[in-house]
């Protein structure tokens, strides 16, 4: 599952990849990403400014901030900066006026800020650790939801996408306060799609597996990981940025209040590995069947 935690390899990350095929899927809207000072963020954000939104970046480190925004091209006015707090009311309104002062509008949303804890058994869980994890990865995207869907109703309707994890979707051993707050992104999303089908506002979710990362960037830990992935490597930012950009765009018109997975076949199921030797049942076909039962 994607998440965040405080360990790093020391490893560095490749540039981002610009995403080809996106063509003007965002062009002339204007879009908000919490969350896009690194990472999958700020894989969005450049991803949606290159499918031609206008960019706001909030985050709580503004000048990382202005850096990914320096990369984006802020030059051409694809993109803004907003320092936020996404645990904090006043700044999450702020984020949102600001956006709708400077731009007019605000028309699709990508609620990516998140935060995690080092791994341990629920019973050795700091408090203080469970309640910033579930305050970050929870109430950052009921406050974002909350400020950004009047904005979003005033032009008509818009779209908007929650990051999520497999871990809200599964269980996951020693990480209760994150999977407690993916979970409840998973529902947030599914009550507010619900709650504004029938006014234009799409909201739909996207659950990352194992995403490179600075926490996974050693060669030995990405085979490691790489290993329980059915795909047989781990994804990369932008295969996340491309999904979030196709629920935002009218290409997901139909599609509102659903979690989608980017995981490599991670919750697919239980794959089997059987020794080369094994034999494997080759089905009958419909004439072998026939005879069969006529027997």
């Amino acid at each position: 599952m994607q998440h965040a935690s405080p360990a790093s390899s020391g490893a560095t990350l490749p540039p981002l990849r610009r995403l080809a095929g996106t063509g003007k899927l965002l062009d002339g809207r204007v879009g908000i990403v919490t969350g896009a000072s690194h990472g999958i963020g700020e894989a969005a954000a450049t991803a949606m400014a290159d499918a031609g939104a206008t960019v706001v970046l909030a985050a709580r480190n503004e000048h990382a901030l202005e850096e990914v925004a320096a990369r984006i091209d802020a030059t051409r006015r694809r993109a803004s900066v907003v320092a936020t707090d996404v645990t904090d009311p006043s700044a999450v309104e702020r984020l949102v006026k600001e956006t709708t002062a400077r731009y007019g509008r605000l028309d699709v949303a990508f609620n990516n800020a998140g935060d995690g804890h080092a791994p341990v058994p629920l019973a050795d869980l700091r408090v203080e650790d469970f309640d910033r994890t579930v305050a970050t990865n929870a109430r950052g995207v009921f406050l974002s939801m909350k400020y950004e869907i009047p904005a979003i109703l005033s032009r008509g309707g818009g779209s908007i996408v929650n990051m999520t994890s497999t871990a809200g979707l599964e269980g996951v051993s020693g990480i209760a306060g994150y999977a407690a707050g993916k979970h409840a992104v998973v529902g947030l999303t599914r009550v507010a799609a619900l709650d504004y089908a029938g006014a234009g506002v799409r909201v739909n979710a996207v659950a990352p597996g194992p995403i490179l990362s600075e926490r996974i960037a050693a060669e030995e830990v990405r085979r490691r990981v790489a290993s329980g992935v059915p795909i047989g490597r781990i994804g990369e930012r932008e295969e996340v940025a491309g999904v979030v950009v196709w629920l935002l765009s009218d290409l997901a018109s139909f599609v509102t209040g659903t979690v989608v997975t980017v995981d490599g076949g991670m919750t697919s199921g239980v794959r089997v590995v059987r020794p080369p030797d094994t034999p494997v049942a080759t089905p009958r076909t419909s004439d072998q069947q026939a005879r069969g039962r006529s027997r």
